[in-house]
C-alpha cells in the first residue's frame, strides 16, 4: 500500500486536533501561507489538504476570512436509545420470522440502482488482483488441483495460517483444531446442531442477524432475545435475569465485535463475565467474531475464546467480510464439542473446495493481507463518516445514530412512528435496496430502524439515494402524525 499523500497526511494531523478538541468548532485555522511556513510546503499541498477537509465536513470556508473548523452535521445526532435490561422478548415470539425474512429478501431480490441492504464492502475495496494472480499462479503450479479429491479436514496450509491468525484476537490453538466451513453461518449451524435440538432455546441478541433467526427456525429451536446496548453489546444483567427465568436455555450466541446490525463493541471485562457466567451455568457460549478485524485501530479485539478456560466458547469466524465475500470461507473451534462438529460437518457437506482454500492460506501467510486490512479500515472509516454526515443532513429531526468503531454497516432510528416496512416499499419503489429493522427481531420492537450499507463508495448516486430516503421518512412520519391527532 502506497503511503499517504503529503496533503493527506497533514489532514490527518488537524484532522486528530479537531477530534482531540485542539481547535474547536468556529476556530480559525491557520492561513494557507501560515501552513506553508510551518510545514514547509507549497502552496498546492496547503490549499488541497483544506479542499479535503472542507470536503470532508471538517473545515468552512468564510470568505475574504479564510477556513474555520465546523461541526459535521453527524455530531449533532443524538445517540440510539439504550435498551431497558428487564425486557426480555418470550421465546414463544419466535414463530413466523421464516415467512418475513423470505418475503422481504425475495423482494430485493431484483436489480435496484442503489444497494445499501448488503453488509460487505463494494468488490473493488478486497484485493481482487492479487487474488486473481495467486489464482492463476496456484494452478500452474497444481494443474490437478480441480480435479483430484479434496484433502480429507480441510487445507492444512489454511488452517495453520488462520491458527497462527488467531493470536491476534488472543487464542492460541493449533491447525488440527481448525475447522474449514463454507462461511460463518455453516458454522452456527454446526455448533448450534452440536449443542442443542428442536424444541430447544437458545438466548440470541435482540436485535440480531436475521440469518441467525432462520437458522434457529430450521432447525426447530427458539430464540430468547436479550436486550443489547449499541455502545456495549449483550445486556449480562437481563441474560443472567433470563438464566434465572427459563430452565431450558441451551446456548447463548453473541457477536461481541461490531455487532450485527449494531456495530456494538462489548469491553473486555463484559467478554470475560460472559465467559464466567456461561461457564458457571454450564450453558454453551457461541461466539460469532466475523467482523472483529474491521474494528478501528491497529489492534484488533481480543475474543471472548481468549478467557474460555474450559472449551465452553465455540469460536466462529469468517474471511467472507474482512478478505473476499466470492470465497464463501468461514472457520471454527468446536471447544468441547470439537469431535461431534467435525462429524457432523462431515455427514452435512464434507470439505470446502480447495482452490479458494489455497489462495487465501497464500494471501493470509503475506503481509499484504495486513496491509490490505490497514487500507480497508481507512476506507470504510472515511465511508461511515460520510454516510453518518448524509444521514444527518437529509434525514428529519428525531433521527438517532449510535456511530460504530468499525464495520460496514450504520444502525439507523428513525421516529418511533416510522415504520421500517414502509420505508423499505417505498424506497425500492424508487430502486434504492434497504434492510429493515424488523428483521433482526421477533418482535416489532425494530421496525422503526433501518441498516444502512457504507461498504459501497460514497457517490453522487449515493447522495441523492438519501435525500430520497430522507424525504421518505420524512413524509411516512407526517401521515402517521396527522392520522394519529
Amino acid at each position: 500500500m502506497q503511503a499517504p499523500t503529503l496533503y493527506r497526511q497533514l489532514a490527518e494531523h488537524y484532522l486528530s486536533a479537531i477530534r482531540h478538541g485542539t481547535l474547536a468548532t468556529g476556530d480559525r485555522m491557520p492561513s494557507v501561507r501560515k501552513l506553508m511556513q510551518l510545514h514547509e510546503v507549497s502552496l498546492s499541498t496547503a490549499l488541497q489538504m483544506c479542499r479535503y477537509l472542507e470536503a470532508e465536513g471538517w473545515l468552512e470556508a468564510r470568505p475574504r476570512s479564510g477556513y474555520f473548523v465546523r461541526q459535521p452535521r453527524r455530531i449533532r445526532l443524538a445517540p440510539a436509545l439504550e435498551p431497558k435490561p428487564a425486557t426480555v422478548i418470550d421465546p414463544a415470539q419466535f414463530v413466523g420470522i421464516h415467512e418475513r425474512v423470505s418475503s422481504i429478501i425475495a423482494q430485493g431480490q431484483r436489480p435496484v440502482k442503489i444497494n445499501l441492504a448488503r453488509a460487505t464492502g463494494a468488490p473493488d475495496l478486497y484485493p481482487h488482483k492479487q487474488l486473481r494472480q495467486l489464482a492463476s499462479s496456484l494452478l500452474r503450479q497444481y494443474p490437478l488441483l480441480l480435479t483430484k479429491a479434496i484433502s480429507p479436514g480441510g487445507n492444512r496450509d489454511l488452517k495453520s495460517a488462520l491458527a497462527k491468525r488467531a493470536l491476534d484476537v488472543g487464542i492460541s490453538t493449533s491447525a488440527d483444531e481448525v475447522i474449514v466451513t463454507n462461511g460463518c453461518i455453516e458454522a452456527l449451524n454446526l455448533a448450534l446442531r452440536a449443542v442443542a435440538h428442536a424444541g430447544d432455546v437458545i438466548a440470541v441478541e435482540s436485535p440480531t442477524f436475521y440469518g441467525l433467526l432462520q437458522v434457529l427456525e430450521s432447525l426447530g429451536m427458539k430464540a430468547l432475545e436479550i436486550p443489547t446496548s449499541p455502545s456495549t453489546g449483550i445486556s449480562l444483567e437481563a441474560l443472567e435475569l433470563a438464566m434465572q427465568t427459563y430452565d431450558n436455555i441451551k446456548a447463548v450466541v453473541v457477536v461481541p465485535h461490531l455487532q450485527n446490525p449494531l456495530g456494538s463493541i462489548m469491553p473486555d471485562s463484559h467478554k470475560q463475565r460472559l465467559v464466567t457466567l456461561c461457564e458457571a451455568k454450564n450453558i454453551p457460549l457461541i461466539e460469532d467474531d466475523s467482523y472483529s478485524a474491521l474494528a478501528n485501530g491497529d489492534k484488533i479485539p481480543t475474543a471472548a475464546k481468549h478467557w474460555d478456560q474450559t472449551g465452553n466458547v465455540i469460536y466462529c469466524a469468517s474471511l467472507h467480510k474482512i478478505l473476499a465475500p466470492g470465497l464463501r470461507l468461514g472457520w471454527m473451534l468446536g471447544g468441547r464439542w470439537q469431535a461431534r462438529i467435525s462429524m457432523f460437518k462431515y455427514a452435512q457437506t464434507r470439505y470446502n473446495e480447495e482452490l479458494s482454500q489455497l489462495i487465501a492460506a497464500t494471501f493470509l501467510q503475506s503481509s499484504s493481507y495486513d496491509r490490505h486490512l490497514r487500507k480497508l479500515r481507512t476506507t470504510l472509516t472515511q465511508q461511515r463518516e460520510k454516510m453518518a454526515e448524509g444521514i444527518a443532513t437529509y434525514f428529519p429531526e428525531g433521527t438517532r445514530l449510535t456511530m460504530p468503531d468499525g464495520g460496514v454497516s450504520v444502525w439507523v432510528e428513525m421516529p418511533p412512528q416510522v415504520s421500517s416496512r414502509a420505508v423499505f416499499d417505498a424506497a425500492l419503489r424508487q430502486d434504492i435496496l434497504v434492510s429493515p429493522g424488523l428483521l433482526y427481531s421477533n418482535s416489532n420492537r425494530f421496525d422503526h430502524f433501518l441498516r444502512l450499507n457504507c461498504g459501497t463508495h460514497y457517490s453522487h448516486e449515493l447522495e441523492e439515494a438519501l435525500g430520497v430516503l430522507g424525504r421518505i421518512v420524512l413524509d411516512l412520519a407526517r401521515i402517521k402524525k396527522v392520522a394519529s391527532a
